[in-house]
């Protein structure tokens, strides 16, 4: 090969496409430019009040938020064990999400994490697992051999919880926070996840308890949406001192649920549901003018 057609050839490299060690240099500095842009476009900009000055805050918290994934999990595995038709895990999976619902909200007030996007996601959370999970389990377990009675029960359940959640959105600091106006979705997925765990463990597939599960399944969606007042226990300070008959209490009570765990369950949810209406009719009685 002559001296001109190495330069050619040198001249063709040196032109066209890099090779070597600045060649990859190259792809990974796009690779992490394509990176950076994905994280940049991705970002979530809250804007907040602080000290009376509007702050934007990139990003959000991370311990809430993996409640709040965990409480979603466990929804979405209800889900998915109802289907399967393992009726006794998805209950118990609504219980679960039910517990981590609870502390994801007092995390984020503890370490003062709370945000606009942690509240929206845990909406989304307790959507499925208290409004779609609870539906579709006691669906999939009895409700389907009413026939077309049963999907529309089931429905009003679920739209019931989404409408719950919505108002309970908006009413957010404008209402008495010693009480919930409406049962609370989690109270309700509770007291419908007790009923299919007990009514499926005794083996009841009679058309009363399919009636009476259709029954507890409106009951619970209607009372979501309802004015009824139900005590919120919000005011219990779990940081002060308490008496130590308090902490036997507790105890006592971990012993009973644990001897039937289902039915201690429903016991416990099914007084609370009914606590709204007897104390809203105990109150009605107490007000109305006497006879003369």
């Amino acid at each position: 090969m002559s001296q001109d057609s190495r330069n050619t050839e040198h001249d063709i490299h040196r032109d066209g496409a890099q090779t070597g060690p600045a060649a990859g240099k190259d792809e990974r500095s796009d690779e992490e430019d394509l990176a950076a842009a994905f994280v940049r476009e991705t970002e979530v900009i809250e804007e907040s009040i602080e000290d009376g000055k509007k702050v934007r805050r990139r990003g959000i918290y991370l311990l809430p938020n993996l409640f709040t994934t965990s409480a979603l999990f466990a929804g979405f595995f209800s889900v998915v064990a109802g289907i399967n038709g393992d009726f006794t895990a998805a209950a118990v999976a609504i219980f679960i999400a039910m517990l981590l619902d609870g502390l994801d909200g007092r995390v984020a007030r503890l370490t003062n994490t709370q945000s606009a996007f942690g509240a929206e996601y845990d909406s989304l959370s307790d959507m499925l697992s208290f409004g779609v999970a609870p539906a579709l389990v006691a669906f999939t377990w009895i409700l389907q051999d009413i026939g077309k009675t049963g999907w529309v029960v089931a429905f009003l359940y679920v739209a019931c919880a989404a409408l719950r959640l919505a108002r309970f959105n908006v009413q957010i600091g404008s209402v008495d926070k010693k009480w919930f106006i409406g049962l609370p979705s989690p109270s309700a997925a509770a007291f419908v996840a007790a009923s299919v765990w007990t009514f499926h463990s005794f083996d009841a597939e009679a058309f009363g308890y399919k009636l009476l599960m259709m029954i507890v399944v409106a009951a619970a969606g209607v009372l979501m949406v309802s004015n009824i007042r139900y005590y919120s226990f919000k005011e219990i300070d779990l940081k002060g001192p308490v008496p130590f008959v308090a902490l036997l209490a507790i105890v006592l009570g971990f012993v009973v649920i644990s001897v039937e765990p289902s039915v201690m369950l429903l016991l416990l949810f099914g007084a609370y549901v009914a606590s709204g209406p007897v104390l809203a009719l105990m109150r009605k009685m107490k007000h109305s003018p006497p006879e003369s």
